[in-house]
């Protein structure tokens, strides 16, 4: 019993005859029990009776590490700082107190103590180099919270120069070079190369990279595979929830329900719920909030449970007690979502919606909602979920706070009398080639501004330098500074057009210029994140506004700028049809996304739920990470599939893989049947074609 080993080895302790291994492993016994306070309890005693022990320092650090778990930073701090004083030498001690530090709101001494174990780790050993890398990258962390961008990514590379094989790293630094627009993204050296960099990309930043949803769906795949895995003991099994004959049981997970991008858009949802057929539960896993938007969707719940202080395995089991028949995953692969909860199947369906732009490509995520703009028919085979269609994708907030104060355009530092474009996405959204169009556009119209969302003053200066180089003066960039959101929105009446991103667009940024009355001009690709800004304009009445190649994106931003005045009518229909518009029709929304609830329950009754096909796509990640996109744009593209399918055949002649429903099926013929070697399969340079806007379709070529 449990019990009586905790008495036995207290007894032990009190006389010193314990010794540390069998301190460690009754303690791990403990904890594998459930019973993690009489672990803390037993470490307690055996470092009060055994003050002088050699290995004193080593169960101060295990105790400290479950009081960490535990919550008592305090405590652990003083363990940690005990042990160092016993072995200044111990590196997992500095490593840990200063995420203690951190944890405690000392960023500061978390890099100090972090530059300290640096400092001692000049012998090459495997453990100085796992040493080694653990500081740089947390304290790589600490300074990006900071938005020390920069010295963040020469600790990030510098430990890529140590282990090249650290895929968080290489997220982590991907991303950091997105967020500063540090040209070329993908910048391999020596030491790693251009297909680590690729393959190791978070599934946010290939969205941001590359229009290549093939791509995405592969990297998704491994992403899953590897970083989310597969928990012990899944759920298969959901009694409750299969034996319920009444409302629809609910479960919406998410970390963003509060002053936040998903939490603005969510809104209303709840409270629009038919509770005749709905009933709503609410799993949140995010810090603690207190804003008005975070106390209106509590209060808008039926039922309403935090779970971020609790594990995986007690929340999964909540939820099948719970008897939730249908989880919406809110948060996909973002910052804070709980994915292994997720991996443990804690209902019997499973709906990938909203907080990722993308599909999942993991074995138990079924379905997909999007809409006829963003996944058209044959797309289907960028994504391993069914697809269910809504009117429109995104939710929205009709209930927006907008300040009254009245803002001049001087007062943003803007011309009173020039063409305004303005585009408010994140930094990390401005891919080279989208920026290159924007100073076409620039250069076309003569005193014209491009007014960007402010990011930290040497990315500022970065994107005014590379405006220089393509001839453009750098005041004309002007950047806004952040602000709170009801004194932000009411900034995009200032602006004469919002000029989107590609390939990742806007999507709740989009949706708050459309209701401020603002034009919306988007270039949609073919994958998710390109498509969505085109759905949202589309949804709000003016699908004129909606580019299919960057030649009409340019051509059409030039022309607006050129005669501002054929902007009036866009905003008058835009204003006109905004309380009627499907963009902001929210109870239709609601409407229609409980009948897809119901359409998914009554598949999973019929036991015909749909099963993800994920074959091959460790193939097609490793053939699409080849990609220089960089180099080349795949939005440009003239035939899509052709370079995949030759890529793909290329590499079944070399390594052949089976047939699948993708392009595999037709690369593995070509590569039976062709004769003639392809040495270097590049995409075409694309043609430049105009199309008449009557049938504004996307073709998968």
């Amino acid at each position: 019993m449990p019990s009586e080993l905790l008495a036995s080895a207290l007894i032990q302790s009190m006389a010193r005859s314990l010794s540390v291994t069998d301190l460690i492993r009754t303690a791990e016994t403990l904890k594998q029990s459930g019973q993690p306070g009489s672990v803390e309890v037993l470490y307690g005693k055996w470092i009060e009776h055994n003050h002088d022990h050699p290995l004193l320092y080593a169960v101060l650090f295990n105790h400290a590490v479950v009081l960490t778990d535990s919550g008592k930073l305090a405590a652990a701090r003083e363990c940690l700082e005990r042990a160092l004083k016993l072995n200044p030498e111990f590196m997992p001690a500095h490593i840990n107190l200063g995420r203690v530090y951190e944890r405690q709101g000392s960023p500061n001494l978390a890099v100090v103590q972090w530059s300290t174990a640096l400092a001692k780790l000049a012998p090459v050993t495997g453990n100085a180099i796992t040493y080694k890398t653990t500081a740089l990258n947390q304290s790589a962390r600490t300074l990006e919270a900071a938005n020390q961008d920069e010295v963040a990514e020469a600790m990030l590379k510098q430990s890529l120069e140590l282990d090249p094989h650290q895929r968080e790293v290489a997220q982590h630094y991907v991303a950091l070079r997105q967020r500063q627009c540090k040209w070329p993204i993908v910048e391999p050296w020596e030491r790693v190369n251009h297909e680590t960099l690729m393959q190791g990309m978070s599934p946010l930043s290939i969205a941001a990279q590359t229009d290549d949803p093939m791509l995405h769906l592969a990297l998704a795949a491994q992403y899953n595979r590897l970083d989310v895995g597969s928990p012990p003991n899944p759920f298969f099994a959901w009694p409750r929830a299969r034996g319920n004959g009444g409302r629809l049981r609910i479960g919406y997970l998410s970390s963003d329900l509060r002053e936040h991008a998903v939490g603005y858009l969510m809104a209303e949802v709840f409270g629009l719920h038919d509770r005749s057929k709905v009933e709503v539960f609410v799993y949140y896993c995010g810090p603690a909030a207190k804003d008005p938007l975070h106390t209106g969707f509590r209060n808008s719940a039926d039922h309403w449970l935090s779970i971020t202080e609790l594990d995986d395995a007690t929340v999964a089991k909540r939820m099948v007690d719970d008897g939730i028949q249908i989880l919406v995953d809110l948060n996909g692969y973002t910052r804070e979502a709980r994915l292994k909860l997720v991996a443990l199947r804690p209902a019997p369906v499973i709906v990938n919606w909203l907080g990722f732009p993308g599909t999942m490509a993991s074995p138990y995520h079924h379905f997909l909602l999007a809409d006829e703009w963003i996944v058209p028919p044959g797309y289907e085979i960028f994504y391993s979920e069914e697809v269910m269609r809504l009117p429109c994708y995104q939710p929205n907030n009709r209930k927006r706070a907008v300040s009254p104060r009245p803002l001049a355009r001087r007062d943003c530092g803007l011309p009173e009398n020039a063409m305004v474009y303005c585009c408010f996405n994140g930094a990390h959204k401005i891919h080279r080639f989208a920026f290159d169009r924007w100073m076409t556009i620039l250069k076309a119209v003569p005193g014209s501004v491009l007014w960007l969302l402010g990011s930290t003053g040497q990315t500022n200066e970065r994107l005014r330098a590379h405006a220089v180089r393509q001839g453009v003066a750098a005041e004309r960039l002007v950047f806004a500074d952040k602000l709170a959101n009801p004194y932000h929105l009411c900034r995009y009446t200032l602006a004469d057009l919002f000029l989107d991103t590609s390939p990742y667009g806007a999507h709740t940024t989009a949706s708050d210029a459309l209701w401020m009355g603002l034009p919306v001009l988007t270039l949609s690709g073919r994958s998710f994140a390109s498509r969505v800004c085109g759905s949202l304009v589309r949804s709000a009445g003016l699908p004129e506004m909606v580019c299919l190649s960057a030649k009409e994106y340019v051509d059409r931003a030039i022309a607006f700028g050129q005669d501002r005045a054929a902007l009036l009518p866009v905003r008058d229909k835009l204003r006109s049809q905004r309380e009627t518009c499907t963009l902001f029709d929210m109870p239709r929304l609601v409407r229609e996304l409980e009948e897809r609830y119901r359409q998914m329950w009554r598949r999973c009754e019929e036991g015909t739920l749909p099963q993800p096909d994920l074959a091959n796509l460790e193939v097609y990640l490793e053939v699409g990470a080849q990609a220089k996109t960089d180099e080349n744009e795949a939005l440009a593209m003239r035939d899509y599939a052709g370079w995949w399918k030759a890529r793909l055949a290329l590499r079944h002649r070399v390594r052949p893989f089976p047939l699948d429903r993708r392009y595999g099926s037709v690369a593995s013929a070509a590569g039976e049947t062709s004769s003639s070697r392809q040495d270097d399969v590049r995409p075409p340079v694309p043609k430049t074609k105009s199309r008449k806007r009557k049938t504004p379709e996307p073709s998968l070529t």
